[in-house]
């Protein structure tokens, strides 16, 4: 059997992600969930969320010279790199606080 387009590159987008195909496939392998395409900029709590989340995750940027798929996904939420998605993800978080308590 086939694994799911979300599994295979056919669901994935090259730019880092997953193509609508992708995120179609893992709702009907996984339901109950709702994945949306990514927030490329603006101060959203869920582009901090992601931004944060993936700047601490484990792994290179590059391989061989190449930019890995952790590289391309916080480029297309629009960050250049682990240490750029940190520092965005904070500066966000941080205006989104100011905005509740004010």
């Amino acid at each position: 059997m086939a694994s799911e387009a979300w599994q295979r590159s056919a669901g994935k987008n090259p730019a880092g992600g997953l193509n609508e195909a992708g995120r179609k496939s893992y709702e009907a392998a996984n339901p109950g969930s709702n994945l949306r395409p990514p927030v490329k900029s603006g101060n959203n709590p869920r582009r901090a969320s992601f931004l944060a989340r993936m700047g601490n995750m484990p792994g290179p940027e590059y391989k061989n010279g190449k930019p890995t798929r952790l590289l391309k996904s916080l480029q297309v939420w629009g960050a250049s790199s682990k240490a750029d998605a940190k520092a965005k993800a904070a500066a966000m978080s941080k205006h989104l606080k100011g905005m509740k308590n004010g």
